[in-house]
């Protein structure tokens, strides 16, 4: 069965939220970071599209409804050409250094010298995935910024504006349920993995009890 949505936001622009919501809307789960990290034989395709090999997108992705989030969102043109009748939704934040602001003090936050050697797989795909479809230093303030400007530029520039959400997590619900032809669900809309939320990351801290501690929550 193919997408209905494909994720275009990078982390830290309510990826988490986004997530869950598109789970109530589409039925089936949406493909998140969280993925990776409970499935460890997704590492390998991953590097794989990082290295510019080819991913049968379609059959990779077979059982989700969406994406959402780092690294699917990096790739999201390709999981849309497989899934060509999806909705593009770009998720942002309301301006570049609030995205930073969260973004290095949470998921960036992570050094290669704090992963322990069970994680240091998707480690180096995280990193090889970033430096070739984002940039190659996240912790460097004006080339993150950038990036991910870039990225935002580009993906509204090209998405097909037909089946294309600009979308904020202080949107909610509305959006997304128009354009993919549901109803509008009772509850409030999900706020999830705040920077409050997100275990606090230091020299000394960790990664692997960090993120057991947060349900492995690695990027929203």
């Amino acid at each position: 069965m193919s997408l209905q949505v494909v994720g275009a936001g990078v982390g830290r622009t309510g990826t988490l939220s986004l997530k869950t919501a598109l789970e109530q809307l589409t039925g089936r789960p949406c493909y998140h970071m969280l993925e990776i990290l409970t499935h460890p034989d997704h590492v390998a395709p991953w590097r794989e599209a990082a290295e510019g090999g080819k991913v049968d997108w379609s059959g990779f992705l077979d059982s989700y409804g969406a994406t959402s989030d780092f690294p699917a969102c990096l790739f999201w043109p390709e999981i849309l050409e497989a899934n060509p009748d999806a909705v593009v939704v770009l998720s942002t934040r309301r301006d570049s250094e609030a995205w930073w602001d969260s973004a290095s003090q949470t998921i960036f936050a992570m050094d290669a010298s704090q992963v322990p050697p069970e994680m240091a797989e998707w480690f180096a795909m995280w990193q090889a995935v970033s430096s070739a479809r984002f940039t190659a230093d996240v912790t460097d303030k004006a080339a993150a910024i950038a990036a991910y400007d870039r990225h935002n530029a580009e993906v509204r520039a090209s998405a097909p504006s037909s089946r294309f959400v600009d979308w904020q997590p202080g949107d909610g619900w509305e959006p997304l349920c128009e354009a993919l032809g549901v109803a509008v669900p009772a509850e409030p809309f999900p706020h999830l993995n705040t920077r409050e939320d997100f275990p606090q990351i230091s020299t000394d801290t960790n990664v692997a009890e960090a993120l057991e501690q947060f349900n492995l929550g690695a990027g929203s």
